[in-house]
């Protein structure tokens, strides 16, 4: 039973771990919660009122999330900064609570500040919400100027146990960080090999299921890169450190996906396009049994199954372990692979592939491993592995970039609109109410949260709506069930809070769920709970939301078209930029800091994905138009791919032994990088002439084969070639969707 049990709970701890990468969720909802209870509990001891424990709860909880920096002496700066602003703020509420149109000035002129304050980067987004969060607080628990000193010693109550939170109970520390996001990766880069392993056994009925399931693999491990991508400065002891794990990083991603498509093809009556694995439910091709004996098929079973053992292995490796990791690092040397089609022995190759690059993954993570029982073949790829690391350089220092000014500066435009929007709500809310109408100016502040456009607005607001419509059912039920039960329903407001945060950036559609659901809780509490209030934050919820629409649309708008097209004209230089790069690199050229380009290509990339969510949303009644939008990001994401395999590639020029430069090769990305430069213009709007280049395939550089049956230009500049050939077919197929004309070739 005991030996039954641990597979079950490793397999159940795995699955954990690629949910929730670096369980950054977990933690910031551990976090919060902690803070909160601590919060309640000295309150509770010390005899406070339940207002004021109220209030100590929300200042626990504001105190904790506002706070994004990363490293924990910046942290500590803006949490003791933090308290005199949120002091200030509960002051002013407190003295202006029976003047109201002055009242109501200044909560404007406040969340104006806010706002503009993001402008400061982390810090000022921080001391801009606790502000604002402070002092609605204030309007919720009706402060007035006697009840100050209550609410001092409470809000500095809750500012202390944030900090123990934060830096005790709770800490995140960047290598402790790192290493849990290195688990992640690690679990879901086994994860997208199991979907793998699926797929190579699905009947034909079953291939559309198990290629979505590998599609969804493929981005949650692009999501994990990118997650430690983005902390490796501050993760790793130095510099040298943090490009080695980008690097290995970047390796085992590509690696992975290239072996998920060679396993694809070889299973199709005809050659798997990257696309597939980018465009959400694009139908699997046709497939039907592996080619080749059955032996084979068993083999790469087997050899599956060794890769994700070597994936997920940790510690000391064995003499068990060593072997697998020969045996497949065999076959990039051609050793040992079994008589089958050449589409079969792709695979095998990239399976060998796969496992270099984990082992490479393993000794920049782990530091150096057991070389006792290397074979031949493992010890070449650790001399190219030793070599790659020796010659890193020191990344160039990025240009500072241009900043718009005045009111074109997003976070002026956003502190114009949002004080609008709030003015529309204060009026509003208070013609539905006299003493809740703060309800509809949280809302319309927080639907201008991380967004960007009017149609990131539409959706966030239409989000929080659904929620808070199930929330008020949620609310009526849980008020019944605790009565006037304090303990109990302080414990349902915990649970509730834990929920909320660790559902954030999964659903904001459940987050306002489970606030709605809290706040019936609450009111409760302050013995101020009836169906009537919770209709009123139906109203008011509804009445924010309108309200933030408006400003957004007619105020400083900027609409999705617009900012969508900005972002995809980034995303094109960007993806130029690198294919340029790489194949002037791969053709002899000294280019630097290639995967630092394709990093900002996956960064621009993303925010991209994000600013077309309002197009690509199942209630957008323009059918059309999201199909277009799906279809030209699953471009977008196959060029980029292609592109970070060049980048890959072309980084591995300098040391390894068995890559040489090909003058050639510059020549042959030429085209597809003017065509990017051409699509780019036409986004732009720059030049509206411009036109995509077609000619001879790059593909017919790789017709026929040396006597000895190998690609005659070597495996890797045939790999490059083919990679090329794929992006360019990729770019010309963005030219339709994005409506540029093909130039007309000369007989």
């Amino acid at each position: 039973m005991k030996a039954a049990g641990r597979p079950a709970r490793t397999g159940l701890r795995e699955r954990f771990v690629a949910s929730d990468p670096g369980l950054l969720r977990l933690t910031g909802a551990l976090r919060t919660v902690g803070a909160l209870a601590l919060t309640l509990a000295v309150l509770g001891l010390a005899g406070a009122s339940t207002s004021v424990m109220v209030a100590g709860a929300i200042s626990a909880m504001v105190s904790t999330f506002s706070i994004r920096e990363r490293q924990r002496p910046a942290q500590a700066v803006t949490l003791a900064l933090g308290l005199p602003v949120a002091l200030a703020s509960v002051s002013l509420a407190a003295l202006l609570s029976e003047r109201v149109v002055v009242g109501d000035l200044c909560f404007v002129v406040l969340i104006f500040c806010a706002v503009y304050g993001r402008r400061f980067g982390d810090r000022g987004t921080a001391l801009g919400l606790i502000a604002f969060q402070v002092y609605f607080l204030s309007l919720f628990v009706g402060a007035e100027p006697g009840g100050l000193p209550g609410l001092w010693a409470a809000i500095a109550v809750a500012f202390a146990c944030s900090a123990l939170a934060r830096f005790a109970l709770f800490p995140v520390t960047p290598t402790g960080l790192m290493g849990r996001l290195r688990d992640a990766f690690r679990a879901r880069l086994a994860r997208l090999v199991t979907a793998q392993l699926t797929l190579l056994d699905a009947t034909p009925e079953q291939a559309d299921k198990a290629l979505e399931d590998m599609r969804e693999g493929t981005a949650r491990l692009h999501e994990t890169a990118l997650m430690i991508q983005s902390r490796l400065e501050e993760g790793t002891p130095d510099e040298s450190a943090a490009r080695l794990v980008q690097r290995r990083i970047a390796e085992a991603e590509i690696a992975a996906e290239r072996l998920g498509l060679l396993l694809l093809s070889a299973r199709s009556a005809q050659r798997a396009d990257t696309l597939t694995l980018h465009l959400p439910g694009a139908p699997a091709p046709e497939v039907g049994r592996l080619p080749g004996p059955d032996e084979a098929v068993a083999s790469l079973r087997r050899d599956l199954l060794a890769l994700r053992t070597l994936i997920l292995h940790t510690g000391t490796q064995g003499t068990a372990v060593a072997h697998l990791r020969n045996r497949l690092l065999a076959y990039r040397d051609e050793e040992n692979l079994p008589p089958a089609s050449r589409a079969v022995q792709d695979v095998f190759r990239a399976v060998g592939e796969a496992a270099r690059a984990v082992m490479g993954l393993r000794i920049a993570l782990d530091g150096p491993q057991d070389e006792s029982d290397d074979t031949p073949s493992t010890a070449r790829s650790r001399e190219e592995l030793d070599a790659e690391d020796a010659a890193l350089d020191a990344p160039e220092e990025p240009g500072a970039e241009a900043e718009e000014t005045g009111l074109r500066r997003p976070t002026t435009r956003a502190a114009v609109q949002v004080a609008v929007g709030s003015s529309l709500a204060i009026v509003g809310g208070e013609l539905l109410s006299a003493h809740r109408w703060y309800w509809a100016v949280l809302t319309c502040w927080i639907v201008f949260i991380n967004t960007a456009s009017t149609g990131e607005i539409l959706v966030k607001g239409y989000r929080r709506l659904l929620g808070t419509v199930f929330g008020v059912v949620a609310g009526i039920l849980l008020a019944a069930v605790v009565g006037r039960n304090t303990w109990a329903a302080f414990a349902l407001v915990l649970l509730l809070i834990f929920a909320m945060f660790y559902t954030a950036p999964l659903s904001y559609t459940l987050m306002s769920f489970f606030v709605t659901a809290m706040l019936g809780l609450l009111y409760t509490l302050l013995h101020t709970y009836s169906w009537e209030v919770l209709v009123l934050r139906l109203e008011e919820t509804a009445l924010g939301v309108a309200c933030g629409v408006v400003a957004a649309v007619l105020v400083l708008p900027i609409r999705t078209d617009r900012r969508t097209n900005e972002l995809l004209g980034t995303v094109l230089d960007r993806l130029a930029e690198v294919t340029e790069a790489a194949a002037a690199q791969l053709s002899g050229g000294d280019v630097t800091d290639l995967l630092e380009k394709a990093r900002e290509l996956d960064q621009a990339l993303g925010d991209l994905r994000s600013a077309t969510k309002p197009l690509t949303h199942p209630v957008t009644p323009m059918r059309a138009r999201r199909a277009n939008a799906r279809y030209v990001v699953a471009l977008l994401e196959t060029c980029a791919y292609h592109a970070r395999a060049l980048a890959a590639t072309a980084e591995l020029l300098p040391a390894h032994p068995s890559i040489a430069a090909d003058p050639r090769l510059s020549g042959a990305a030429g085209r597809t990088v003017r065509n990017i430069q051409a699509i780019a213009a036409r986004v732009a709007e720059e030049d509206t002439t411009a036109k995509i280049e077609t000619g001879p395939s790059i593909a017919s550089l790789l017709e026929g084969l040396a006597a000895d049956g190998t690609p005659r230009f070597g495996r890797v500049t045939d790999r490059v070639l083919r990679h090329l050939q794929r992006l360019d077919e990729a770019v010309v197929g963005l030219a339709r969707p994005l409506e540029v004309p093909l130039a007309q070739q000369d007989r």
